[in-house]
Formats: C-alpha cells, sequence, structure tokens
C-alpha cells in the first residue's frame, strides 16, 4: 500500500515491490502508469477520503499475509514562516501528516506479524533551509511519529523506519528548484550527481523486509557535502 505511486520515488517503489510479487495499491489524484498496480483514486488533502476509499480498499487488506504500508504522498511549497498563513499551514500538514495517521489508524489492525510502516521523510526532515517552511516543519514531525510508531507497536512484531532521500531526481525536485538550483544540488552530493529514485526505491524495499532496523531514520542521500 502506498501513497503517491504514480511519479517518482513512489512510482519506483510500486515497480519495485510489483516485481518481488507484492500486490501494489496506490492511493493519489493520479493513477499510476503500470498495469501490474492497482489504483484507487483519493485526495489525501480531502480529511474524510478514508471513508470515501474503504469499500475499495478493504478486500485488499482483508486478504493480506504481510502488509507494508509506505507513506510516500508529500506537497513542498515555497512558504516563508513570516507569510505563511495558518490555513495554508493546515492544507500542508493534511497530507504530510493528518493523511499518514488516517492511514496508519485503519490499516493497523489489519496488519499481522512481519508487516512494516515505512515512512518517507527528507534530508530536511533534520535539518532547514530557507523557504521550505512548512515541508521542513512536517517532515520533522514525521520522523517523531515514526519513533511514536515504533514504540506503541513494541511486541506485535510490526516494524517501522523513515527513509530521508537526499536530492532525488524526480519532477517535485526540478518544480521546487530553479534550474541554476539543481546543478547547486547536484554539487552537494559526495557522488556528484543526483539520486536516482530507484535507488531510493531499493532502500525502502530492503527497509520493509528487515525488522532489525526499526525505528531507525535511514539518510539515503549518497553522502551530503555540507559547506
Amino acid at each position: 500500500m502506498i501513497t503517491g505511486g504514480s511519479a517518482g520515488i513512489g512510482l519506483s517503489t510500486a515497480e519495485r515491490f510489483s516485481q518481488e510479487g507484492f500486490i501494489v495499491v496506490n492511493l493519489s489524484r493520479r493513477p499510476c502508469p503500470l498495469d501490474a498496480v492497482e489504483h484507487i483514486p483519493c485526495d489525501l488533502s480531502n480529511p474524510g477520503f478514508m471513508v470515501e476509499i474503504e469499500p475499495q480498499l478493504n478486500p485488499f487488506l482483508d486478504k493480506a499475509d504481510q502488509l507494508v504500508l509506505v507513506h510516500n504522498a508529500a506537497r513542498m511549497n515555497n512558504d516563508h514562516v513570516a507569510e505563511t498563513g495558518s490555513e495554508a499551514f493546515r492544507a500542508v500538514l493534511e497530507v504530510n501528516l493528518v493523511a499518514p495517521n488516517s492511514l496508519n489508524h485503519h490499516l493497523l489492525s489489519y496488519m499481522k506479524p512481519g508487516s512494516s510502516v515505512i515512512y518517507v521523510g527528507s534530508t530536511l526532515s533534520e535539518k532547514a533551509v530557507p523557504g521550505s517552511y512548512s515541508y521542513v516543519t512536517t517532515k520533522h514531525a514525521m520522523v517523531g511519529m515514526m519513533r511514536a510508531t515504533c514504540q506503541d507497536l513494541a511486541g506485535r512484531d510490526i516494524h517501522t523506519a523513515c527513509i530521508c532521500p537526499g536530492f532525488t531526481d524526480t519532477d517535485m525536485l526540478r518544480q521546487h528548484l530553479p534550474d541554476d538550483a539543481v546543478d547547486v544540488a547536484q554539487a552537494m552530493s559526495a557522488f556528484n550527481r543526483l539520486i536516482h529514485p530507484e535507488e531510493i526505491a531499493e532502500t525502502i524495499f530492503w527497509a520493509a523486509g528487515n525488522p532489525v532496523i526499526n525505528g531507525a531514520v535511514l539518510h539515503a542521500n549518497l553522502g551530503q557535502v555540507e559547506s
């Protein structure tokens, strides 16, 4: 079960799990372009999305022996602390934090031992840059949500982790950064390149199958060079 599996890291992750025989269900407004992926259309910014999709979602949950929930979808605004009103802030919270909570609340009762909840954070989950106020705030909070998930699920043989990608070559990155800043982002990697979405997908797949990393924050950034 993945949110935002229609493009970028989400699409690569959906493909990776599908290759291993998982029944992959994507939750997003846009359909996943992969024929093997089941798509349930939903708007994660809508507070009532969970009620709307339950009739389509529950049949998949009923037959799942192992359930992997990947919280991938996110909203990223170019905003500033002095200019972001509470309504705009709430809109980001709805997608980046409230929607994952709604999915946790519904899906955890279906999770059997061996299942996992994987959060997709960001390099901005533990640092900040100017002009990304609401995204930085919610990605920091996502780490806290993951750690609380780990503690509350102790004894159920369900594990969790937060994968924090660095600068990954996705449409979201290129929409958020001007062209000249993409070159700067690339230079911040110890490998002098952007991360491929497939690399993050592989990390998510590995994390989903390895309970030893329960509660961990995994930085998947190729080694970020700090100036």
